[in-house]
Order: C-alpha cells, then sequence, then structure tokens
C-alpha cells in the first residue's frame, strides 16, 4: 500500500487542483493583456497548485502567493495558529474570523492539513510518483514538413529537420516539504531527436531535471539540477511564482519571497541550472548560496575582438540548421546569495546579490532603442528588500542597483507598495516603481507594464469592494512612463490603463462577471517609413457566465469582445462567442468548447482560456474569421492509470491557408490531436 493511499487522501486529489487551478487561471486572465508570458505563469501556478499548501506549517508569503486570501484573512489565520495552535481540520477554517463560505471553498483544493497534528501526532504527508507521457501530432502537413524542391537557384528550401512529432516525458517523485525528485523531456515538433553528448544532445532535444531536499536539520533547502529563485519583489531574483496586473486587482502585485523552487517547466529559458542551499544560520537568519552554468541559446557574429553574441533566442525551438546553430551558442556563469532575516512581530528584511558572467561578449545591435542595453560580459546586481506587517497593512518593497564592465550599466532599479485590508469589504493595493533604462537584471520579474524590469516608471493603484458576500466590484489604474526608447517605439512614450470588473455569485452553482479592460499607449504607425509615434487604444469586454443545470454537468457562456486603433484611424474590431460543457462522471470526464469568432485583422485577436491535458496550456489567439472547437476525454482507468484524449480544429470561413512561412497549411483549417497517460506508484 502506498502512503498516498495510507494518508486516507484521495488518489485523484492532484486533477481535482489542477482542474480548480485552471478555472481560477480563466478568472485571473478574463481579457487579453500584452506581455504577460501566460505558459510561464500556468506553469508556476500549477507547480503551486499541485503541492497542496498545510496550513500548521506553511508560511505567510507561502499562503500569499495562491493570491487566494487578504491581508485580513492571512493576518487571522496567523493569529488563530498562535492562539489555538495547529487546525485538526481543513473544515476548521469556517471557525477563523474573516473566513467566508466563498473563500473557504475556492482555497479548499490547494490546501491541506497534515504534519504536526495536536490530535493525531506527527504523521508523514503523502508522497507523490508518478510518470507521464504525452503524444501531440498536428493532423494537416505545415510547409516546413514538406518536400523540398530546389528553386531556380539551384538550392533547396529550409525545412524542418524533424518529424511533426511531440513528445513529453516527465517522472516525478515527491513529499511536500520533504524531498523532490524529477525529470522532464520534450521533443517539439520539427526537432530531431539523437544522442552526441559532444554536441550536449541527449536524446530529447530539451532535458531537465532535479533534485530536492528539505528540511534537514539547519539545511532547510538544498537542491541540485535546474531551479527558480523567487526572492523580495523580483528586481534581482524572480521566478515565473508571480503575476503583475490582472483581474485579481489586489494581491497579485506583490511578490512573496519563496527561496529557490525546483523548475519543471517546458519553458527552456528563465531557470538555472546548478545548485542552491539554504542553511538556518539562526533561527531567525536564513542564508542562500546559488551557482549555476547555463548554455543559454544566442545569435552569434565575428566581431573585431572574435565571436560577439548579439541577442538572446527564448522560443527553446531547434528545427532549422540556423536554429540550432543558435543552440547553446553562449555560456553564462551565475553565483549568488541571498541573507534573510525575520522577527516574530512580521517584519523582514533581505540582501540579494547576483553576479553574471557570459562567456562570449554581449553587445546588441547598433540601433537606436539598444542605446542603453546591457554590453560586455559581466554584470552585478545588489538588491536590498523589505517588508513589514502591521495589523491588516502589508508594507513592502526593494532597491536594486546594477554595475558592469561597460559604462551604460549602473541604473537602479526600485519598487515600494502596499496591501491593505481597510475594512472586511474593502481591499486596497498601491505600487509605486522606477526602473533606469540602464538597469540591467537578467533575472528580474518585479512588477511592471512592460516585459522587463527596465526603462520605466509608473504608479498602480488597485481595489476590491465585496458589497456583500454573493456580489464584488474590483479595479485598477496604472500610469506608466517610459524614458527610452523600445522596440516600435520611436521616441520616450506614455500611457495608462484601467481594469473595471463585477462578479456575483447568486448560489454555488452558478457565477457571473463582466470586466471591462482599456489600454492607452503610443506605438510607431503601423506601415508608416516615417516612424511616426502615435496614440493606441486597446479596448476589451468579457461577458461570462457560469451554471450547473444538473449534478456533474458545468456549462459556461462566454462573449467578448476587442478593438485596437491608432489615433486618426478606423479601429481593428473583433469578437468571440464560446460555450464551454464539462460533464464528470466518477471515473469520466469530457469537456467540449464550440466557438465563433470574427476579427478584422491580427490587432483585434481575442486571447480565450482552453482547458487540456494535465499540464499542458492552451490560450490561443481567434483571429480572421471561422469556428473552434475541441473535445477533451479524461478516463481514470485504475487508481494508478489515467488517460486524456484531446482533439481540436479551427476552421477559417474567409481565408484558403492557416498560417506563415514554415508554418503555413494549404487549408482552412487546422486540426490537432493530444494522447496523454499517466502512471501512479
Amino acid at each position: 500500500m502506498t502512503a498516498h493511499a495510507q494518508s486516507g487522501q484521495p488518489y485523484q486529489n492532484t486533477d481535482r487542483s489542477t482542474d480548480a487551478s485552471a478555472r481560477y487561471i480563466q478568472d485571473l486572465f478574463p481579457v487579453q493583456t500584452e506581455g504577460i508570458d501566460y505558459q510561464s505563469v500556468y506553469d508556476a501556478l500549477t507547480q503551486l497548485y499541485t503541492n497542496p499548501l498545510d496550513l500548521n506549517t506553511a508560511t505567510r508569503d507561502e499562503l500569499a502567493s495562491t493570491y487566494l486570501l487578504t491581508e485580513r484573512q492571512l493576518t487571522s489565520l496567523a493569529t488563530y495558529r498562535a492562539d489555538f495552535g495547529d487546525l485538526l481540520s481543513i473544515y476548521e477554517l469556517q471557525a477563523i474570523p474573516d473566513f467566508d463560505l466563498p473563500t473557504i471553498r475556492r482555497l479548499l483544493p490547494f490546501v491541506t492539513v497534515a504534519g504536526n497534528s495536536r490530535l493525531l501526532g506527527n504523521l508523514p504527508t503523502p508522497t507523490d510518483n508518478y510518470l507521464i507521457i504525452r503524444y501531440e501530432q498536428l493532423l494537416e502537413e505545415q510547409k516546413g514538413f514538406s518536400e523540398a524542391t530546389p528553386g531556380k537557384n539551384g538550392k533547396l528550401p529550409t525545412r524542418y529537420l524533424g518529424n511533426s512529432q511531440q513528445w513529453y516525458a516527465r517522472y516525478r517523485y515527491s513529499r511536500p516539504r520533504a524531498f523532490s525528485v524529477g525529470v522532464t523531456l520534450e521533443k517539439d515538433p520539427g526537432e530531431t531527436m539523437g544522442w552526441q553528448p559532444s554536441a550536449r544532445r541527449y536524446g530529447f532535444d530539451y532535458v531537465s531535471f532535479h533534485a530536492q531536499v528539505q528540511n534537514r536539520g539547519r539545511w532547510r533547502n538544498i537542491i541540485v539540477g535546474d531551479y527558480q529563485v523567487q526572492i523580495g519583489q523580483g528586481l534581482v531574483l524572480s521566478a515565473g511564482f508571480v503575476l503583475g496586473k490582472s483581474a485579481e486587482t489586489v494581491q497579485t502585485v506583490r511578490r512573496p519571497t519563496l527561496g529557490a523552487r525546483p523548475y519543471t517547466s517546458l519553458t527552456e529559458y528563465g531557470y538555472l541550472r546548478g545548485v542552491s542551499a539554504t542553511y538556518a544560520i539562526h533561527s531567525r537568519l536564513d542564508l542562500t548560496l546559488l551557482a549555476a552554468r547555463n548554455r543559454r541559446d544566442a545569435n552569434t557574429t565575428a566581431g573585431s575582438t572574435g565571436l560577439v553574441a548579439t541577442s538572446l533566442q527564448t522560443s527553446g525551438l531547434h528545427r532549422t540548421q540556423a536554429e540550432i546553430d543558435d543552440q547553446g551558442g553562449l555560456l553564462e556563469t551565475n553565483i549568488g546569495a541571498h541573507l534573510l532575516y525575520r522577527n516574530p512581530r512580521q517584519w523582514q528584511v533581505g540582501l540579494t546579490v547576483l553576479h553574471t558572467d557570459f562567456d562570449l561578449y554581449y553587445l546588441r545591435r547598433d540601433l537606436p532603442y539598444n542605446q542603453y542595453e546591457f554590453t560586455g560580459k559581466h554584470n552585478l546586481v545588489m538588491g536590498l528588500h523589505s517588508g513589514y506587517i502591521w495589523r491588516n497593512w502589508n508594507l513592502f518593497g526593494e532597491i536594486a542597483r546594477s554595475s558592469g564592465s561597460e559604462t551604460n550599466s549602473g541604473g537602479m532599479g526600485m519598487v515600494a507598495g502596499a496591501l491593505s485590508s481597510l475594512t472586511k469589504r474593502l481591499d486596497l493595493a498601491i505600487v509605486a516603481r522606477h526602473y533606469d533604462r540602464n538597469f540591467h537584471s537578467f533575472y528580474s520579474n518585479a512588477f511592471s507594464e512592460g516585459s522587463r524590469t527596465s526603462n520605466e516608471s509608473g504608479l498602480y493603484t488597485g481595489m476590491k469592494y465585496t458589497i456583500y458576500r454573493r456580489l464584488t466590484l474590483s479595479g485598477f489604474v496604472d500610469y506608466f512612463r517610459f524614458p527610452w526608447l523600445k522596440y516600435l517605439v520611436d521616441k520616450p512614450s506614455s500611457g495608462f490603463d484601467y481594469l473595471l470588473q463585477s462578479r456575483y455569485m447568486p448560489n454555488r452553482q452558478t457565477a457571473f462577471y463582466a470586466v471591462y479592460h482599456e489600454e492607452h499607449k503610443e506605438k510607431n504607425l503601423s506601415g508608416s517609413d516615417s516612424k511616426e509615434v502615435v496614440g493606441t487604444t486597446r479596448r476589451s469586454i468579457a461577458l461570462n457566465a457560469e451554471y450547473t443545470p444538473l449534478k456533474g454537468l458545468s456549462l459556461r457562456s462566454r462573449l467578448q469582445f476587442g478593438s485596437f486603433t491608432y489615433a486618426g484611424q478606423a479601429p481593428s474590431n473583433g469578437f468571440a462567442l464560446v460555450q464551454d460543457a464539462t460533464l464528470d462522471m466518477k471515473r469520466l470526464s469530457v469537456s467540449a468548447r464550440l466557438a465563433f469568432f470574427s476579427t478584422d485583422d491580427y490587432d483585434s485577436r481575442q486571447y480565450v482560456y482552453e482547458r487540456d491535458v494535465l499540464y499542458a496550456f492552451s490560450f490561443p489567439a481567434y483571429y480572421n474569421q471561422g469556428f473552434r472547437h475541441y473535445l477533451l476525454v479524461q478516463y481514470n482507468l485504475s487508481r494508478h492509470l489515467s488517460m486524456w484524449v484531446r482533439w481540436s480544429r479551427t476552421n477559417l470561413t474567409n481565408q484558403d491557408t492557416v498560417g506563415s512561412d514554415l508554418d503555413q497549411i494549404n487549408a482552412p483549417h487546422k486540426s490537432e490531436l493530444k494522447i496523454q497517460t499517466r502512471w501512479r506508484f
């Protein structure tokens, strides 16, 4: 009998947690937002949610990282644990002040009560031991996989070197707060498989691994292999465990300090490969040391002093000879440390240092917007972060400075903010940030409007008001300024955006929400040779209804509209009408979607989240005119074996082809098939 069975927890717990996280992600991003890496967000949340937090041992930052609890609720839980000791059951949350039933229901899939119990003693937490294998195939032929015929010059056109199949495998054996061992393998469509250790090829194109032990005496955490680190407000080290602006307008703006965590994502960049160790010098003082060496994909060219790297590639795709030539072209070495002090009065302060070395000189292309980009082979970032909790106020901030081997480094980055539960019904968030145009921090992910923590200043204010427990209103306003040029913006620019949301839940089986988001930015006028910079406006509206007419049957209806306008020009408009249905019957779960969409062009594309197989993510952009539908079936054959099959298809009614360049399909439709199995040991 496995430890999972001994614990008395049902074997499908992870599936319930993953389904709940999928629903939560749909709510977090009801309308599209530029600059968000949705895949990284989903991977990070899945890592958090598939390992439920122990309510008796989780830190405030760990609980805050779920984005489900307000400051008042976090304070109430900490006070309750201090006054009455460990919780006996998850359902004891009902006895804690400020915890209402809707919050508890949303929280249940992501938390547990284990470890030390004043009734049952010290019981081991359950283990999770599984193997997943996934096969994916695009059913139509793309140009990159077609037969190549010589052109007029006698040369063969570019084609993908591998076949069109995609393979993925993951093995993980873990026990929360104790240990974790895992391996992740992936081959993308068009990539080849081969064993060439001299070329750093080990079968699958992407290989990720980790081994972790926790809470062994004073050693709080040791990781060997691939990992990410989340510290302070993300000016020096920030993983994908954070969100920015979203429909959760208050809790997601602060970054929690979570330390190092194993990396299991399929995103092939943004992680460290090496060793990280956290040691408790004192009960209140932790020291984390890290060392890593990564091969980064990079464009390289011959310079006056030798080979020079001109840009980093982050797609993780190695399908053509040009992409393979960039693979592992830049060797990166990181050495870092973090010293963290916490006191019983909920005050913390930390010092972070990260030194990065490249084996090649890094020099971006000679373009105006690159004038203040990092140049050289060495970069040092030092940061100081702090946080203080007073009653229902959470004050936080971080300041950092970068310095490199060239004169264009030496910038500062600063973040300061506050979260507060002003009353039982009103929550507030305020965040101010400033990042110099020459602030360079390669692993930063602080709160920002842009995709990078550089060349930006801004002020964000968010609120959430509960009129009564079934009806909430929320919104934010964010003003931002970019002091220097950006890609496709050939002058200093500024802008603002705001979001308004209303959510109504008349009962457990029914929920409605409406969202309006408007964003104003400046960009180069499309198609203009003069590179004229003009104002742009993007508007998005989403109306959503969820209801459960029968036991086991849940429906979701959605209508969304969006427009994008360059100043002085006609708007580009688009909409999507979506109907989802999910039927759960003991071991069988079936989900389906039928969607109709119409957009004037790509500028008015509509992003719509789709359910997928376990640990996979789908958030496609609907554009042009047509229909989109999919069918997802999950069946648990036994307590050990589960299977998923997903078929999806897009039919365009105004186009004869789908895609472009090597991804072009010479037909007005695109069909995808996924088959996945999981074996629980």
